[in-house]
């Protein structure tokens, strides 16, 4: 085991500065770090930043990734440059050990170096490792599907669905045609109906450019296990969400379940079978695989038991927010006979409970006293592609052009760095002057594809993924 070098004590006659690690580089982990990195006192504290990635992804600019309106590089912020008087630390946190102090991390370098994880040392704890996606023991769902979660997912679903546009345009089989042509949608939430909305938005647009391709060949099919879908903006919202989608010829069912995807074939609880080749799975997340091995509590979903405070409960010296914490919600009602609400694991509450975490956790170093997370819930904004959305803020139920543009505005307002908002801003400018991308740059993913063919030796086929380990919850 290999111990992170750290500078208690390095300089003789001056006190060892305090070591905050911060586990994740998501919302939470980078607006704590900033914060921090903005207000802490010279030689008060050290922070390290531990994150799979060097960078922060803006999660609800994903669909318009997808659809091309905006380059992948401005949905992610680099850490880097943002946290430049933080330790970033680019690996993957195993397992946690509070009454050690301790974190063990898997890095680029680990397996190469063959001196075994990198263990860092801490005093503060700062646990923001996000969630992943929700997946099911569903067959054929491991080899077929593809999550909507990150930025690659993203991009590759984009050159997938552009790829297939081709495959049908170029296919004498009709039966390959029709699979190729036939996308389904899992999960009724935000990430399945705006990814949905996006990529059938843009690839109805792509097909005015194939000359045996026209929108009603394609079959966009979302499959939802509850009775509405967006449950965030509404009841109302919700069916006229699904109006608007019905009226694209988009197919939605409602209380419907995939129940396997064997052989490029999704079958549904209904009975309806859709030869495909495109599965897009968006049923709901769950807390990251790190809370299971480490001593810190956590409840019946796996998520770390949390005060008001932003600390863990019954632990000193650790703090946590975001999806991987459940925070009680002190604005809901009280509820004497049922479970304590808790705060919804989405980004509003993420960047605000990082203010108030970064807060709290200097007034924890200064012995201040602590403040309570407490943000009433303002509403939610969905984008259903170009210039359509719905939206439910203060009360007040919005729809179409002024839901989209507000959906635009709000998310403009709050993505990191000015940088981002201005590159973010010129995009969506120059895509109303000209035309959309229709471009799918899938070869990006084998680099080495065409060197290796030139080199004699023949495309070699890339390394398999290996397959996930069986999830263990059910479908609801």
């Amino acid at each position: 085991m290999v111990k992170a070098a750290n500078s208690r004590g390095t300089a003789p006659g001056t006190p060892p500065r305090t070591r905050i690690l911060i586990v994740g580089g998501g919302y939470v982990g980078m607006y704590t770090a900033l914060r921090l990195q903005r207000k802490l006192r010279a030689g008060e504290a050290e922070v390290t930043v531990v994150t799979p990635e060097p960078y922060m992804t803006y999660q609800p600019f994903l669909p318009e990734a997808a659809a091309g309106s905006i380059s992948p590089r401005h949905v992610v912020v680099p850490l880097r440059r943002v946290l430049s008087a933080c330790r970033i630390v680019i690996g993957q946190a195993q397992r946690i050990d509070h009454a050690k102090r301790t974190v063990t991390v898997t890095t680029l370098a680990t397996e190469d170096e063959g001196a075994g994880p990198l263990e860092i040392a801490y005093d503060e704890l700062v646990l923001a490792p996000g969630s992943i996606s929700r997946t099911l023991p569903i067959p054929g769902l491991a080899d077929y599907a593809i999550g909507f979660k990150t930025v690659e997912e993203a991009i590759g679903l984009r050159n997938h669905v552009i790829e297939q546009m081709d495959i049908a345009s170029s296919t004498r089989d009709p039966a390959l045609r029709d699979a190729a042509l036939t996308f389904v949608f899992v999960g009724g939430g935000y990430a399945g109906v705006e990814a949905l909305a996006e990529l059938e938005d843009m690839a109805r647009y792509a097909a005015r450019y194939y000359h045996n391709i026209k929108p009603e060949d394609m079959k966009w099919v979302l499959v939802e296990a509850s009775d509405r879908i967006l449950p965030e903006v509404g009841p109302e919202m919700g069916v006229y969400t699904v109006r608007e989608l019905r009226r694209r010829n988009i197919d939605v069912r409602l209380e419907t379940r995939l129940d396997s995807c064997e052989n490029r074939v999704a079958v549904l609880s209904d009975g309806a079978r859709f030869p495909t080749r495109t599965v897009v799975w968006t049923a709901g997340v769950k807390p990251h695989p790190v809370l299971a091995d480490s001593d810190l509590p956590t409840n019946e979903r796996g998520r770390l038991t949390c005060t008001a405070f932003l600390t863990v409960e019954g632990v000193e010296h650790a703090f946590a927010a975001g999806d991987a914490a459940a925070v009680p919600d002190i604005t809901a009602p009280a509820d004497a006979t049922g479970p304590r609400r808790e705060c919804a694991p989405n980004a509003q509450h993420a960047v605000r409970q990082a203010k108030v975490l970064a807060d709290n956790l200097l007034a924890s170093l200064r012995g201040e006293v602590l403040t309570e997370y407490a943000h009433k819930y303002v509403g939610s904004v969905a984008s259903l592609g170009l210039h359509k959305g719905v939206a439910h803020i203060y009360g007040r139920k919005i729809k179409g052009y002024p839901a989209w543009f507000m959906h635009r505005a709000y998310h403009l307002s709050r993505v990191p760095t000015y940088n981002r908002k201005m590159r973010v801003l010129a995009e969506w400018t120059l895509s109303g002057l000209f035309k959309r991308e229709i471009v799918s740059l899938g070869s990006l993913e084998h680099p080495r594809a065409e060197f290796e063919l030139a080199a004699g030796g023949g495309p070699k086929a890339p390394p398999p993924h290996p397959a996930p380990n069986p999830p263990q919850d059910s479908q609801g």
